[in-house]
């Protein structure tokens, strides 16, 4: 039941966000959008596009692990972390999972050389940043209270510390 829990909520969040969007308005907006055109850039886009993809996939699947291990829930607002997760990249950012989102938006991007996916990728970052200031951080602080509040108070919400917090 638990990995069924985590495979929900990835094909209802991120899968949703990296997966079936992006290929949505590459096609949806084919016409006016930018491509690589230089047949010499073309294959150095895909390979850079690749890789940050790829690094940001890691980052996200490390997040995932966490959640499920440590803070034994996932990823969904509907299905929350029972515990804080504040080892791992949440030692030095308090948002590593949506930075794994948002480095695959960007290897997509780069891969096709997109303005439309740039867009899509502002635009996810805008609605995580809202999203987090109305809703994530005052539930976090509901539930797990001072631990928070330090947690909060010492690591960054998007850019991380150079040293690792710990706690």
């Amino acid at each position: 039941m638990t990995i069924l829990r985590h495979l929900l909520a990835i094909l209802l969040l991120p899968f949703m966000v990296v997966a079936v969007i992006p290929p949505w308005l590459l096609r949806g907006w084919a016409m006016s959008d930018t491509r690589w055109s230089s047949a010499a850039i073309n294959p150095i886009g895909h390979i850079v596009g690749v890789l940050i993809f790829l690094g940001g996939f890691a980052l996200f699947t490390w997040c995932i692990s966490l959640f499920a291990r440590v803070g034994r829930g996932t990823l969904a607002p509907w299905d929350p972390t029972q515990r804080l997760v504040v080892i791992g990249p949440y030692r030095y950012v308090r948002n590593p999972m949506i930075s794994g989102v948002v480095t695959m938006l960007i290897g997509e991007t780069i891969f096709h050389g997109s303005r439309v996916l740039a867009i899509w990728a502002v635009t996810f970052v805008v609605f995580n940043y809202a999203f987090f200031l109305g809703f994530e951080e005052p539930d976090l602080e509901r539930r797990f209270g001072d631990d928070y509040r330090r947690y909060k108070a010492a690591v960054p919400r998007w850019i991380p510390r150079r040293t690792g917090w710990s706690g």
